[in-house]
Order: structure tokens, then sequence, then C-alpha cells
């Protein structure tokens, strides 16, 4: 499939606006009650969803992982990022984080083809000083091992990362690749094989391949590396309230008449 570049900005951050403004809704609501009244609410929702659609959530349910997530630091080129995250959801990768230096992420709408609104984006504006530590320390403290993409000395190919933790697979621009601060604190260097003169690879093409090879062995292994029961339950909720037309108003309506 061809992307074609959306040349409307303002359309380009209005979609990406209403998907985040989505998400925090939900997280309002999460947090506004306990989960026998989510599983409630996501019982009323589902009256408003096709069979069809609601086994097609929980396929995709099954197959989503947070074993790996995929971080982007300092990305400027909305095709190629937004492609990537693309990337990152047709390969069943939950989560994934927006590290902003010199410049701002922005969506685009027509590369993104509506994959933002399946996944979670954990956005470290610039406006944070210390917004590249602050993630790889998040990271870390939620037990994930940090591999950075380079062609650096001492990277080992994609096909050698071992899996045995949860890993945080990090990328750079196309231009200047990862910064320094990320090369000293990865746990391991990793690259991509490849046999002709130029050495580089698209951004959403390199991240493809990578996800392509990682959730493949993935999904050999014995152990389950899926989300939890609350996992589920939690982007179930979610994504019903995405699925149904204006489902945050339903949610609402709901709620008036439950006294919640």
């Amino acid at each position: 499939m061809i992307c074609y570049v959306c040349g409307d900005r303002h359309k380009r951050k209005a979609f990406f606006t209403v998907i985040i403004n989505l998400k925090q809704a939900s997280n309002r609501l999460m947090m506004s009650v306990n989960r026998q009244q989510q599983q409630e609410i996501t019982n009323y929702l589902a009256g408003f969803i096709s069979e069809h659609k609601k086994n097609k959530i929980e396929e995709i349910l099954n197959k989503r992982t947070r074993y790996l997530t995929v971080a982007f630091e300092n990305v400027y080129q909305s095709h190629n990022a937004s492609a990537a995250l693309r990337s990152c959801e047709c390969f069943g990768i939950q989560d994934a984080h927006i590290i902003e230096k010199n410049n701002s992420f922005k969506p685009n709408s027509d590369c993104l083809q509506g994959s933002a609104k399946w996944l979670t984006i954990k956005k470290h504006p610039h406006t944070d000083p210390d917004n590249l530590e602050n993630c790889i320390r998040s990271l870390r403290d939620g037990g994930y091992h940090i591999a950075a993409t380079t062609l650096r000395e001492g990277s080992i190919p994609i096909q050698g990362l071992f899996l045995e933790k949860k890993t945080a697979l990090f990328f750079g621009t196309e231009k200047e690749g990862l910064s320094e601060e990320v090369h000293r604190a990865a746990d391991t260097l990793v690259q991509i094989p490849m046999r002709g003169f130029t050495q580089s690879f698209n951004l959403s093409v390199g991240v493809a391949l990578c996800l392509y090879e990682l959730t493949k062995r993935l999904s050999h292994l014995k152990e389950h590396r899926g989300l939890s029961s609350e996992e589920k339950d939690t982007l179930r909720l979610e994504w019903y309230t995405r699925t149904v037309h204006h489902g945050d108003l339903l949610i609402k309506k709901y709620l008036d008449t439950q006294q919640v």
C-alpha cells in the first residue's frame, strides 16, 4: 500500500487530538469506577456492537502484547513515524513511546490509517527537559531490557536479541540515529543486517523488520507473553468506547442512570 502524505497539517493535528482526548476520557473513566462497574459498562456497550466486531476485538486482545514495546526518539518525519506506529499496531504491540527533543511529533492520519486509536501511545513532551531519562527509568522500573537500534560497533543482529526479559526497542531518526544518552543507557545494541551499499532503512521499514522478527520468535515461546485478564478488561472497554458512535456520551448516560 502506498502512503500518501496528507498536506493538511491542521487536519493531522486535529485527528490526533481527537484520539488523545478519547484516551484521556477513557483514563478518567477507569479512575472513577471499580472493576465490577467497568464490566457492567462494557456489557452495556456490547449491546451496540455487532457480534463480528466483538469477536474481532477478542481475537486481537488475545494476540496483543506488552512484553515488547517501542520507543521513538526525536522523530520528525510525520509520514515515517506514523507508518511506524501503524506497524506496531499490525504486529500486536500495545504500547509505543514518543520522546520529543528538538522535534515535536506531528502524526499523519493517512499513514496511521486509524491505528492510533487501538494503541496506548505514551508521549514524553519536549517541555520536560528530563523526558528521555524519565522514559528510560519508567521502562526499567517496569522490568524492561533496553535495546537500541544502531549501526555502531558492538551491535548484534536483531536475530540474536534474547527475549528472556521484556524488551523496549529504541529507534532514532534516519539521519542522526539515536542519541548518545540512549546508547549509554542501552543494555544491548542491535542492528538489522544489510547486504547493500546503502546502510540504512526507512524508519517505518526498520521498525516493521524488527517487529516481524521479534514477534515471530515471541509467538513460539512456551511461556505466555500476552496481556493479563485485567489488562484485557481495561482495553476491551477502551476499544468498545471508541468503536461505538458517541461511546463516551453513552457511558455518561449509563452512569447517570446508575447514579455512579
